[in-house]
């Protein structure tokens, strides 16, 4: 099975600020950019390439704070798998969203690995760090957006060891987001 990440973070590397807002991803940038046929930066193609996303408890909870309307809704119809070891039920607006996840990482992959999955999408700081020390991650794709925040949540924490990133593709936008995709290899 594949896992890929696909986010985006301040050129500091941080995913969210401090209180988990992420208002900063909406503020910074070029606003009046013709973007074209690049207006959501490779997301449409990306989530065509998926069929499931493995997300952490704290980004469940930031996408259910954005009450975001049925039209809204970026993942489709695409199964969403939240891990969390202490929450049982997703938020009210969530609950026919996302199914919640409480165990083992590897007996889940196995269990999504049988049902005929191929491709996830892994999402959320923590579920990232975890899906990189167990060496799972195949592939990153991370886009920064223009400003530096001085702190907040870190995209990447302790790792366990080196991890290579290889084959490096960079673009630029008009909006002055920088996207950049990497393999990635562990050592």
């Amino acid at each position: 099975m594949k896992f890929s990440v696909y986010i985006a973070t301040s050129v500091d590397g941080f995913i969210a600020r401090n209180d988990g807002s992420v208002d900063w991803l909406e503020l910074y940038g070029n606003h009046e950019a013709k973007m074209n046929e690049s207006d959501d930066m490779g997301w449409g193609n990306f989530m065509e390439s998926v069929d499931c996303l493995i997300m952490g408890r704290g980004s469940m909870e930031m996408i259910s704070g954005m009450n975001l309307a049925s039209d809204q809704w970026l993942y489709g119809d695409t199964r969403i798998i939240v891990l969390s070891n202490t929450l049982k039920e997703p938020p009210e607006n969530m609950k026919d969203k996302v199914e919640m996840y409480s165990g083992d990482l590897l007996e889940l992959i196995t269990k999504l690995k049988g049902e005929g999955f191929k491709h996830a999408y892994v999402d959320g700081g923590k579920t990232i760090q975890s899906f990189l020390n167990l060496k799972l991650i195949n592939e990153m794709t991370i886009t920064q957006v223009p400003v530096l925040l001085g702190e907040g949540k870190p995209l990447f924490g302790k790792t366990t060891q080196d991890i290579r990133l290889e084959k490096s593709e960079a673009i630029t936008f008009p909006n002055d987001f920088v996207q950049i995709h990497y393999k990635v290899s562990y050592l």
